[in-house]
């Protein structure tokens, strides 16, 4: 059994990775905002737990992370878009805040939930709306590359609400698309899988059975 914190624990994904990892055993618990979504998380059968990430330091972090007992952190948070200073907030500070306070508080693995086209040359357009978001996730990237932590950085193509398949491809150049379901069934399965420790991982729906697919 892995004790398993979720940043971001009442967004999509999360909400399907959770009873994922609750069905194999693990402990979850699932850092949220906003108490009203205490009964969703619950509901998935992770533990919720009321922090605002975005206002914590890395002290505070490392505390909330050290009480509640972890041996991995899933960054699944995000800002949401439109206001670029909290995306910078959320995406990039905040999320720098939580690999240095998983640091601190000895928690080793840490996977990032990033996206397919994320990197420091990523190209848009600085008077383009999806800028910030592409900067703050180059930077977040990065951070989690330079530390000490046995990370994993996993990057979806374009989500959907479609069915899981069970299946991805990690070998196209280009962007397609991707279910949240198969995108949790990735986290999940990367967590299980040491191999993937110290790698981006970029994939489309495919053909390729999730367990096959991420192996090296």
């Amino acid at each position: 059994m892995a004790r398993i914190h979720i940043i971001g624990g009442h967004g999509k994904i999360a909400l399907l990775l959770a009873p994922l990892l609750v069905a194999r055993g693990d402990a979850v618990t699932s850092i949220i905002r906003n108490p009203q979504h205490e009964a969703d998380v619950a509901a998935t059968g992770a533990h919720p737990l009321v922090a605002d990430v975005e206002a914590l330091d890395t002290d505070q972090l490392a505390q909330l992370i050290t009480d509640a007992g972890s041996d991995a952190v899933v960054w699944s948070a995000g800002a949401g878009g439109g206001d670029p200073q909290r995306t910078y907030a959320v995406d990039r500070d905040a999320a720098v805040r939580s690999m240095d306070a998983a640091q601190a508080a000895g928690v080793p693995r840490y996977v990032m939930v990033s996206y397919f086209g994320a990197a420091l040359d990523h190209g848009v357009p600085a008077d383009h709306s999806f800028f910030a978001y592409a900067e703050a996730k180059a930077a977040a990237d990065e951070h989690l590359r330079r530390s000490a932590l046995d990370w994993t950085i996993l990057g979806p193509s374009t989500l959907t609400l479609d069915p899981p398949t069970g299946r991805i491809d990690t070998t196209a150049t280009e962007s397609g698309s991707v279910s949240r379901a198969d995108v949790a069934a990735v986290i999940a399965a990367a967590l299980a899988d040491p191999s993937t420790v110290g790698r981006s991982i970029l994939f489309n729906s495919g053909d390729v059975p999730i367990a096959e697919a991420i192996a090296p």
